[in-house]
């Protein structure tokens, strides 16, 4: 009798797995995805109401973003994924930041040195080193009072601090002070050209820029209007004034342009080709000739504080509302809106390659994206 049952059990869970394989089938011939109102936690879809959204697989949905179309991979629909994310096993693009480490206090500005994240700890004068695969703690670095910025030169950190008027190079490997630099004024934010680092100095409308070998002060250069955040195309820096944005020759300061925009500028981002100005509205320049190609509004509202770029696409920090915000490079099409739980108040954003980092001025932690 006991056989007889067992028998049975066997014969139904074949049947269930033909049923199965032959519903696999048919959504295979059929290629079609659902797209409800609410996708879930991450995910931002144009379906605001009536019943799902019922596509075909070669139909182009704007603005969809999904983790699986019937058990196909997004990218068969949206395009590439980044092959580190595919080594991982992360397929989604990003996800509503849940995944946090704790750092010093007022977490201000981020750096990627090609392994760990750094973090400049504005509260407390220090700055902490993460390991990027797990967000481990590595360690944690005096520098001086309110590091405003950071900047990698390939083999070193280099602090901007603010009260002090001093920048601080820090060994990557294992956070050791090299030396401290006066600067002429208040520092605010860092760029390296591949053998320089330029410092923003707002109250003299200024640049410095160091010999990033020995620190040696090489000149001071006028720049616009309170000059805060910088960038690096290959051959020029990018200043971000109080209403315009500066272009200076790398290798002697000159002047090239300054461009008004139509926002006060908050951070720069270089895509390969354009410049990025983030703020209350997101401006993209080119970078040849500083011509606008786009202004965007933020879908979230708010004014974005730091920008990023991933090879593909921009990544905005917006502290007001707690979001992140990806537009496209090509066209500034926004691609999602991430929220970073609690009350974090992004204010800076890096890629490392695979992830978005933010830190989170509020709540004293870094999240990953």
């Amino acid at each position: 009798m006991r056989q007889t049952s067992h028998r049975w059990i066997l014969v139904l869970l074949v049947l269930l797995l033909w049923v199965a394989g032959e519903l696999g089938l048919e959504a295979l011939k059929d290629r079609r995805f659902v797209a409800t109102a609410d996708p879930g936690p991450g995910f931002v879809s144009q379906a605001t109401s009536g019943p799902p959204l019922e596509v075909n697989s070669s139909d182009l949905v704007s603005n969809l973003n999904c983790d699986l179309v019937d058990g196909f991979h997004a990218s068969e629909v949206a395009g590439t994924v980044n092959p580190q994310r595919i080594a991982q096993l992360r397929w989604y693009e990003a996800n509503e930041a849940r995944l946090k480490f704790p750092v010093g206090m007022r977490p201000l500005a981020l750096a990627f040195d090609g392994d760990h994240v750094w973090v400049a700890n504005m509260g407390e004068g220090t700055v902490t080193k993460l390991r990027a695969s797990d967000g481990s703690t590595l360690g944690t670095y005096a520098a001086g009072p309110y590091p405003y910025d950071l900047a990698f030169d390939g083999g070193n950190i280099w602090v901007a601090n603010y009260l002090y008027h001093t920048v601080t190079k820090l060994h990557a490997s294992d956070g050791r002070t090299v030396a401290s630099f006066p600067v002429d004024g208040r520092p605010t934010g860092l760029a390296f050209d591949g053998a320089h680092i330029w410092v923003a100095i707002p109250g003299g409308n200024a640049l410095t820029k160091l010999r990033a070998s020995d620190g040696a002060n090489l000149g001071t250069f006028p720049a616009g209007s309170a000059p805060t955040q910088l960038a690096f195309d290959g051959a020029n820096i990018w200043v971000a004034n109080s209403d315009s944005v500066t272009k200076l020759r790398a290798s002697d300061g000159a002047t090239l342009g300054t461009f008004p925009v139509d926002t006060a500028p908050q951070d720069l981002a270089f895509d390969g080709a354009n410049i990025w100005v983030a703020g209350g509205l997101v401006v993209k320049l080119r970078a040849s000739d500083g011509a606008i190609q786009g202004t965007f509004p933020l879908p979230v509202g708010g004014s974005a504080s730091g920008v990023a770029f991933d090879g593909a696409n921009l990544w905005l920090a917006i502290p007001s509302t707690n979001h992140v915000v990806k537009l496209r490079a090509s066209d500034g099409a926004t691609l999602g809106t991430f929220q970073v739980w609690g009350d974090a108040s992004p204010v800076a954003v890096a890629f490392d390659g695979a992830y978005i980092w933010t830190a989170n001025n509020l709540d004293d932690t870094v999240s990953k994206l």
